[in-house]
């Protein structure tokens, strides 16, 4: 599917969002100058507020996408119900966010423990917030796709659509597959991937685009080493599997990655 000027206008709207939210805490985190347990309590009531409505406007932003989609295969269907409570903040992992953004503290200090210096600690648990907050600003928008879609009887399904600057080859392989929409999309945090809905008359099957696929082994072959050109389906199968993490639901991932737990987490940022 070709990228609308609708998609473009929601892709655009959403990066903005992402844009604010990781630079303003980004700051506030660089800039405490001491990253000690009074520290990491005062720094999280600053910037979950800011995260939080981050969450909800990426929320609302996808609701509204997703309506004004839903207008071009049933231009009678009434406004979609979305309760922000139910796809931001706790509702996202099932853990209190204050608990997941003393992460990045927990992720400075073990730095430390294991010998850096102050500054490569720094780095390392600011790196870990924005994976976080990535991760969030995603499940915020999964799962406002899964609640709002099933409110759409005439969308079964859900693809992805590249969209961004350049993708990484776990992006460019999942586009190639389509989602039943009452599952939530597999993520890796940073992906800016735009959900796409599809009518329940048209079934694309489950690979939607064979010529990606080929033409991305080359990519995958040098992500992990192998590729099997005659594999096609199976073969990515082998490669990109949708782990099941206690917190987030599906994650994208190289085969052979477990979560045991959320420090586990090594995926591409």
């Amino acid at each position: 599917m070709a990228l609308t000027l609708l998609d473009r206008r929601y892709g655009s709207a959403v990066r903005g969002v992402w844009t604010t939210v990781l630079g303003r805490t980004n700051r506030a985190f660089r800039d405490l100058g001491s990253w000690r347990d009074d520290d990491a309590e005062g720094f999280r009531s600053q910037v979950l507020p800011i995260i939080l409505a981050g969450e909800r406007r990426v929320a609302t932003l996808t609701a509204s996408y997703l309506e004004q989609l839903y207008k071009d295969v049933d231009g009678g269907a009434r406004r979609v119900t979305l309760d922000l409570d139910e796809v931001t903040g706790t509702a996202l992992r099932g853990v209190n966010p204050a608990d997941v953004y003393d992460r990045p503290f927990k992720e400075l200090r073990a730095a430390l423990g294991n010998g850096a210096d102050l500054d490569e600690a720094v780095d390392r648990g600011a790196n870990r917030l924005n994976v976080t907050i990535k991760t969030d600003l995603q499940l915020a928008r999964t799962h406002t796709v899964r609640q709002v879609a099933d409110e759409m009887p005439k969308f079964e399904y859900t693809v992805r659509e590249l969209y961004g600057e350049y993708d990484c080859a776990l992006c460019i392989i999942a586009s190639t597959q389509r989602y039943h929409k009452k599952n939530l999309q597999p993520i890796h945090p940073g992906c800016d991937c735009i959900p796409k809905t599809v009518t329940a008359d048209y079934d694309p099957g489950q690979i939607i685009d064979e010529d990606t696929l080929e033409r991305l082994h080359d990519l995958v072959a040098e992500a992990v080493g192998k590729s099997d050109r005659g594999g096609r389906a199976v073969d990515y199968r082998k490669i990109i599997v949708a782990n099941d993490h206690g917190e987030m639901g599906p994650v994208l991932g190289f085969k052979g990655q477990r979560f045991t737990g959320p420090d586990d987490i090594k995926l591409p940022t």
